[in-house]
């Protein structure tokens, strides 16, 4: 962290402070809205921390879609998101700008996730999640025949409760190549490997989401 940076904590005006004192919805564009994300990460290196805070207003959507993705629980997500700026804002001097910031930004994201979902499965074990807010692909919209919307809503919860039960990281490559709609190469700087070695991972995660959710699908045929 910059010396600014440094000081910027001490005085309470860090992320923790900003983002703690606003919600998540009420941050205010700034002047620095048509500027690149790597300039805004040298300005807010600098010191200045509304190019930090167009950062947080300009990804935070993202950021908080995924780790919903991951999650599934509205509250941790919420948490993620906040912790994700925090872990950035302090680490703002490790970030190389070979990767855009989006990916460095998911890496930690993911990473949190990753840690949210093993605590909460050592205290709760695989639970089933709430059924609001499902995926956005593999779905179909409702009809007007409430048997048929019965059985799309059961597939629904049958493709969520398979994606969740999946191991981590399988279930990160699914959410960012499939639902997130990440490139490979971007997949594979989150990842640390290769774009082959991406390509890999969706490909087994696919393969596991099928074979987890095949069954499940079976249970809610009519």
């Amino acid at each position: 962290m910059t010396r600014k940076n440094t000081d910027a904590a001490q005085t309470g005006s860090g992320p923790e402070t900003m983002i703690g004192a606003r919600t998540l919805e009420g941050l205010a564009r700034t002047a620095h809205d048509s500027d690149s994300d790597e300039a805004l990460v040298l300005r807010a290196r600098d010191g200045e921390y509304s190019a930090f805070e167009t950062l947080f207003h300009r990804h935070r959507a993202l950021v908080y879609r995924f780790a919903y993705q991951m999650v599934q629980r509205r509250d941790d997500a919420e948490d993620i998101t906040q912790e994700a700026f925090v872990r950035a804002y302090q680490n703002l001097a490790r970030y190389r700008d070979e990767a855009k910031f989006t990916t460095w930004l998911l890496r930690i994201v993911t990473n949190l996730c990753t840690d949210r979902t093993r605590m909460h499965q050592r205290r709760t074990g695989l639970e089933t999640r709430e059924a609001a807010g499902g995926l956005t692909w593999m779905t179909v919209g409702d009809t007007d025949d409430p048997v048929q919307n019965l059985e799309q809503d059961q597939r629904r919860a049958a493709l969520k409760a398979a994606l969740n039960a999946l191991p981590a990281h399988h279930r990160t490559a699914v959410v960012l190549r499939d639902i997130e709609e990440r490139e490979y190469d971007e997949i594979a700087a989150i990842f640390g490997c290769s774009i082959g070695g991406a390509k890999l991972r969706v490909l087994r995660g696919r393969r596991a989401l099928r074979d987890r959710i095949a069954p499940l699908l079976g249970e809610v045929q009519p």
